[in-house]
């Protein structure tokens, strides 16, 4: 299907062959133990146990990889995906870099964890400058960054890794394999939240992780089925529905994050707008090469804490939450987190309002919040 516009993709993603009086999408399959045969015991069908063996669960896996193009394995969650991924391919001795402006959890994981069993970590901002990469086991990048929005050029970098020995993984969850396909550029893995844009409703929680190597899928696939970290299969099932409108939703999302920045960047009581479709933002150039669409997240500075808060109470459709990428938009000061961010910082997600209605809103909010 990669001869297929995005939304046609989105919309067949993963589905079975078509047969008649069967659904589109055939309803999440609820099971712990399967009947298993009596002579061939799991060796006879695909699905022998829960935990390893789902239908539902595999045919998201199958719409995300075609959407992705690579092999690809659901987790319970974004951050799940990430450890999972980090802990099957580090040993002690090892040494991997890290973003340090991207998922504070990731580095916290990488500090609290990896340091502890003997990994040596290297924290470097996803723009760089990169030091030598020569004995680094894994490159991690997260692109565009979050909550900062920097984008790193993923092909360069890809091959500065490989000529070191080094894996190059990229989290994918700002863009979206719409918004761009690091496996195409390059990258070895791409690991995501699919809690986000991916699914875009905010009722479920979900990671994954992909790639062209069966190699590295099998060893990702023995440390899922050994930690169990596997998604539900209602909420496998309702990622794979909500794919089918991706591309309606990031179009919508770009479009309205587009006029917002377009908003904020004429007013001057906001400051350090950040976002990567602008011509001005420092990093359109690589972003307008590398990247398909441009995400619906954009960041900036209301001055300190109170006028932040000042700003959502004043909205009528801008709501205080962390995560991004739904239907709603959605306003995220990174501070309250742990992130290094200034007090002011602002993570906005725009979501699909009509883009007339959500930008007057801004700016009213806005004015009513005052000066910092």
């Amino acid at each position: 299907m990669s001869d297929l516009g995005d939304g046609t993709r989105c919309v067949h993603a993963g589905l079975p062959e078509p047969a008649p009086g069967d659904p589109f999408l055939p309803g999440p399959v609820f099971a712990a133990p399967y009947h298993l045969d009596p002579w061939q015991g799991p060796a006879g069908s695909p699905n022998g146990y829960g935990r390893p063996d789902n239908p539902t669960r595999r045919l998201l896996e199958a719409a995300v990889g075609e959407l992705e193009g690579g092999d690809c394995r659901v987790f319970a969650t974004g951050q799940a995906a990430i450890t999972g991924m980090l802990l099957t391919l580090l040993r002690p001795g090892d040494t991997v870099v890290l973003p340090t402006d991207g998922y504070f959890p990731v580095r916290a994981f990488a500090t609290d964890v990896l340091e502890a069993i003997g990994v040596r970590v290297l924290f470097v901002p996803t723009v760089g400058p990169y030091p030598s990469l020569e004995g680094v086991r894994l490159v991690l990048v997260e692109t565009p960054a979050n909550p900062g929005l920097d984008v790193v050029d993923v092909v360069a970098l890809a091959e500065r890794a490989h000529a070191a020995g080094a894996l190059l993984a990229v989290d994918n969850t700002t863009a979206t394999p719409l918004g761009q396909r690091p496996l195409d550029l390059g990258a070895d893995l791409v690991v995501a939240s699919g809690t986000k844009a991916l699914t875009g409703h905010s009722d479920l929680l979900l990671g994954y992780l992909a790639s062209r190597s069966a190699e590295l899928i099998e060893a990702v696939t023995r440390w899922r089925t050994t930690t169990g970290s596997v998604p539900g299969a209602f909420d496998a099932w309702l990622a794979h529905r909500s794919l089918g409108t991706l591309d309606l939703r990031l179009a919508r999302h770009s479009a309205n994050a587009a006029a917002v920045a377009d908003l904020l960047a004429g007013r001057p009581d906001v400051t350090s707008l950040r976002w990567p479709g602008r011509t001005d933002d420092p990093a359109y150039p690589v972003a307008s090469a590398q990247m398909r669409r441009m995400p619906g997240v954009l960041s900036f500075d209301l001055g300190d804490a109170d006028r932040v808060s000042r700003f959502v109470d004043a909205a009528r459709l801008v709501v205080a939450a962390t995560s991004f990428g739904g239907l709603h938009t959605t306003a995220d000061r990174r501070a309250q987190w742990g992130d290094d961010t200034a007090p002011g910082f602002v993570r906005l997600s725009c979501g699909v309002e009509d883009t007339v209605d959500l930008v007057a809103d801004i700016a009213a909010a806005l004015d009513t919040a005052g000066p910092a």
